[in-house]
């Protein structure tokens, strides 16, 4: 199997791969087609069927497996793939384990650094509160290393939630080093609890996507909630603490209008939401680069999720 962070532009190529999404559209000149999302463990790869009801097109739906004959081209400056042929495929005909996107790094080290981070917090009743989620429940540990952080946006792979929260802590942990200020056990403790409502938000692979509870209240509440729930149940838990945590929590998209139900208010909040933010905007451009050919300094057009056009760097 060839898989899509090998493709180059020329090639034409016939392989398996999970269509993700399917939408039908309209060209400027009135002609329909078909946009798709192919995917496999190392990434994903913009298609489209420019002629729907030719021969050799046949059924299929979003979330199949489907064989696809086509050419690899590069469209403002990442790979696309433009279908001639496209067949649905049967169980036996594939191998699911090369369709799920996966962490490059080894989830098990990951978690082990991140229990590493929960041992060096001083605070009692804070690290009482980490170890009863990542090191005392096996089953939320098993499922925190196979869930992603998001659905499309960055991190969306098996063990995406996990690299992500790792590289949260370690950008809170930096900034403790350089701002006094910062309670390091409190910002630690938010960065590892951040985005536990993920969760439950998105369903698991292959799906992926968005839960009932996720459409209705989202992971920062369903967070908030959870950590708030197992709050109550420590004993004399400071209960101005666990406001302050739970408002870190509350607080890490920074504004209103990016689903925040409070903006910052303490300073630990504040640092939360620019880690966040940046391991994020760090790992959607690495994801936005991936297909772009190695060498290519191509302007890729403008990109919502960064606001901006943005191109590799030449060196």
């Amino acid at each position: 199997m060839k898989f899509i962070e090998a493709l180059r532009e020329g090639e034409r190529i016939s392989e398996v791969y999970l269509c993700k999404q399917k939408q039908s559209a309209v060209t400027k000149n009135g002609k329909p087609y078909e946009s798709l999302l192919l995917q496999d463990k190392t990434g994903t790869l913009d298609a489209k069927i420019w002629d729907p009801s030719s021969k050799g097109i046949d059924d299929f739906d979003a979330m199949d497996y489907i064989g696809v004959m086509g050419d690899v081209v590069s469209f403002q400056g990442a790979l696309q793939l433009n279908v001639k042929r496209v067949r649905k495929m049967e169980p036996g005909e594939y191998d699911p384990k090369n369709y799920l996107p996966v962490s490059k790094r080894n989830v098990d080290e990951m978690y082990e650094e991140l229990s590493h981070f929960i041992k060096t917090v001083q605070n009692p009743y804070l690290q009482k509160l980490l170890s009863e989620f990542f090191l005392k429940d096996a089953g939320f540990e098993k499922r925190f290393k196979a869930h992603s952080a998001a659905k499309s946006v960055h991190h969306g792979f098996v063990g995406g939630l996990l690299e992500h929260t790792l590289g949260v802590t370690r950008l809170c942990e930096a900034f403790c080093a350089q701002y006094e200020l910062l309670n390091r056990d409190l910002l630690l403790t938010a960065a590892m609890f951040h985005d536990i409502g993920k969760l439950e938000e998105l369903s698991d692979f292959p799906m992926n996507d968005y839960t009932d509870e996720g459409q209705l209240l989202g992971h920062i509440v369903i967070g908030t909630e959870w950590v708030g729930e197992k709050i109550r149940q420590i004993p004399e838990f400071p209960r101005k603490l666990g406001n302050e945590l739970r408002h870190c929590i509350l607080a890490h998209h920074g504004e209103l209008e990016y689903g925040s139900p409070k903006k910052p208010a303490l300073a630990e909040a504040v640092a939360l939401h620019f880690a966040d933010n940046m391991d994020a905007k760090m790992e959607t451009l690495k994801e936005l680069f991936a297909n772009v050919p190695k060498g290519s300094t191509e302007w890729l057009g403008y990109q919502r999720l960064m606001e901006s056009n943005i191109r590799k760097t030449s060196v």
